[in-house]
């Protein structure tokens, strides 16, 4: 039984969108002096609950209380009001102007009709005091690092007499000295009897901050857990929702032998980017799969982006074929035989507008240079070829991509770039959303390609395929490349998701 009761409750929440429900019977108790976390993977539902706390979303259906009276959140100026206040992970706040505007914007102090700056300055400096901060709260906001403007933001919030306060992703940007400045102050607030909601995708963090833990998935209340009680494989076992059953061992899959594996293909050594991605070392052979495992969040998607010149690297070395090179662009990487296909089909993949053929031969024709444009027979000859390769549906060249289903969207952005016939082909979640049918299809293309000298990265959520087809597996978690295990001796999905929880529990 508890020793105290909650200050706030979220009872039975639902929330409906035009043919998604978001949240299906949620619960969130917030106790007083606790920091508490909120988990789940991308799509769980935390920002929709988040948002129906403060007001931006109405909820289908619920209650809400605080202080143990039913209260109705409609806006967010109703939760500010009731001392519920958030801060992002973007900083909200108005760079351009000094700190102690941005602590009272909207909340003037005002004495005989003007606005009392000598008492504001005063104000604002004793509750930057408060939270161990000493800073001229004259200069712009701007002026400062990411992580003093995140204490103002967490000051500005408490200057409203702040019940209820959501730290959403607040170390995101921030490096080791700046978290455990903001973990002090968090500590503070703790002690002050407030009520945290601590939002992050870095394990280690919440194990070391949070008090409590309420789990989501897919929209719906896992369970409501003390941190410290729940071991850290137990987490991520209840945030992804697999029950743990061994795959075959890649040496026991005829399909995924990944033969003649020899020549490096890419070496990275001591590649890095601040805030993205911790200093990785990554060496990948001719003819081999190679894995990347780790939570959403934890720099799958930004080592890979690094490796295509997407982002531009802070330090480190990558060296193609022996050779070191200097990747600044996706074009120098393509030019280098590196192909990438994005997990964000929609905005970074297709052009929903063009036709498949269209959308199928971009990588090509760009390669080749737009003033060298391929005859519309031959770009008709390749594009049926890989129709019928891939079994796109419908296997009209004509039909506009964006009426594809995902998992045919998907072969076509995977045909433009096995068009281009690379040495090494990245693919970031290629099999998401997809159906079971399409996913086998890819895989099985996965391992014909290895089989036939082409390299390729390959990042997955689900630890099953990457069992399936992958010789090698690197394992990521918090934005740092932490082992690196070979698929044999009947490796399972519990070895890999005790790498990712850090090797115990």
């Amino acid at each position: 039984m508890e020793k105290h009761f909650p200050k706030l409750e979220m009872k039975g929440i639902t929330k409906t969108f035009p043919g998604v429900k978001a949240l299906s019977n949620v619960s969130l108790r917030l106790f007083p002096g606790e920091v508490h976390a909120l988990m789940g993977e991308n799509g769980a539902g935390k920002s929709t609950l988040i948002k129906v706390l403060t007001g931006v979303y109405t909820k289908d259906e619920g209650t809400v209380t605080l202080d143990g009276k039913p209260v109705e959140v409609s806006t967010p100026l109703e939760a500010q009001n009731l001392g519920i206040s958030t801060v992002y992970q973007e900083v909200n706040l108005c760079s351009n102007l000094s700190v102690v505007e941005n602590i009272f914007i909207g909340r003037e102090i005002i004495k005989r009709g003007r606005i009392d700056w000598k008492e504001m300055n005063r104000r604002a400096k004793e509750l930057l005091t408060e939270l161990n901060l000493d800073i001229d709260v004259s200069k712009t906001l701007g002026s400062y690092s990411v992580a003093i403007q995140q204490m103002v933001a967490i000051v500005r919030a408490l200057n409203v007499k702040a019940k209820v306060l959501i730290l959403d992703e607040p170390t995101s940007s921030l490096d080791l000295n700046e978290v455990q400045q903001l973990f002090a102050t968090i500590r503070k607030l703790k002690k002050d009897g407030l009520c945290i909601v601590f939002i992050s995708h870095f394990l280690d963090q919440i194990y070391e901050i949070t008090d409590r833990l309420t789990v989501l998935r897919n929209g719906e209340w896992i369970g409501e857990y003390k941190t410290q009680s729940l071991p850290r494989y137990e987490l991520i076992s209840k945030m992804i929702g697999k029950e743990f059953i061994d795959s075959k061992s890649i040496n026991e899959n005829p399909v995924a032998e990944n033969k003649g594996v020899s020549e490096t293909v890419m070496e990275a050594a001591q590649l890095s980017k601040a805030g993205n991605i911790h200093p990785f070392n990554l060496e990948l052979r001719k003819g081999e799969i190679m894995g990347l495992a780790g939570l959403l969040g934890s720099g799958r998607s930004e080592l890979a982006r690094l490796l295509f010149g997407a982002d531009k690297a802070d330090s480190g070395t990558i060296k193609v074929k022996g050779k070191k090179v200097h990747l600044n662009s996706p074009k120098q990487a393509i030019a280098h035989n590196i192909a990438f296909s994005s997990e964000n089909r929609k905005s970074e993949g297709i052009i929903g507008d063009l036709s498949i053929r269209e959308n199928m031969i971009l990588a090509l024709q760009g390669r080749q240079g737009w003033f060298n444009y391929m005859p519309r027979k031959q770009q008709e000859e390749i594009v049926d070829e890989y129709i019928k390769l891939l079994n796109i549906n419908p296997p009209n060249p004509e039909q506009l991509i964006k009426n594809l289903s995902g998992g045919n969207q998907q072969k076509v952005l995977l045909a433009r770039w096995l068009l281009t016939n690379p040495d090494l082909l990245i693919l970031d979640e290629p099999t998401r959303g997809i159906d079971i049918g399409a996913k086998a299809e890819i895989q099985k293309l996965m391992v014909s390609l290895s089989e036939k000298g082409m390299s390729i990265l390959f990042i997955s959520s689900e630890l099953e395929e990457i069992l399936r087809t992958c010789k090698r597996i690197s394992v990521l978690r918090d934005r740092e490349k932490v082992s690196e295990l070979e698929n044999r001796e009947h490796i399972t999905q519990q070895d890999i998701m005790r790498e990712i929880a850090g090797g115990v529990g």
